[in-house]
């Protein structure tokens, strides 16, 4: 299991490529990944690198709460996976954005890389700072979720 954590600043070069920080690499490694899979994501102007185990586990889930047989969702399913495109790391450890790709996350030369648990977020440079929350708002979020407990199990410290 992939467990990418931190933020590093990188840029692409004049062809679009850039380097996959070596921390993130070096935990591909050990993960025993060699492939990724790279998409927009869903709600934020930013790319997101999955490595390939993730991804089929991404695509199986949607699969499993989606209907072959309702249009809606085969054009939800198609649009997710044709926004997808595999990617390859050179023997440096760099892979190509392409211009589609850096076009829809409005990346010019600057990148912020996040680890996001089991995926990589890629960021432009000049909104680096837009998937962050203000460090009280955060607190108060983190502490209002934590205090709620998980859903389907008792919080620490209760009696059952």
């Amino acid at each position: 299991m992939v467990r990418f954590l931190g933020s590093i600043e990188a840029k692409t070069d004049a062809k679009g490529r850039a380097f996959l920080p070596a921390s993130f690499r070096k935990e591909l490694q050990s993960a025993g990944e060699t492939s990724l899979v790279m998409r927009k994501d869903v709600f934020q102007p930013c790319l997101v690198l999955y490595p390939e185990s993730v991804w089929n586990m991404q695509i199986d889930l949607l699969r499993t709460r989606l209907n072959r047989w309702d249009s809606r969702h085969q054009s939800i399913f198609r649009q997710f996976v044709a926004d997808a495109e595999a990617i390859t790391l050179d023997a440096n450890g760099r892979f190509l954005i392409s211009k589609r790709y850096m076009k829809m996350a409005g990346i010019s030369q600057a990148i912020k890389f996040i680890g996001m648990d089991d995926s990589i977020e890629i960021w432009s440079g000049e909104n680096a700072g837009k998937p962050f929350m203000e460090p009280d708002e955060f607190g108060k979020a983190i502490e209002a979720i934590m205090s709620e407990g998980p859903a389907d199990t008792p919080q620490a410290g209760t009696q059952c």
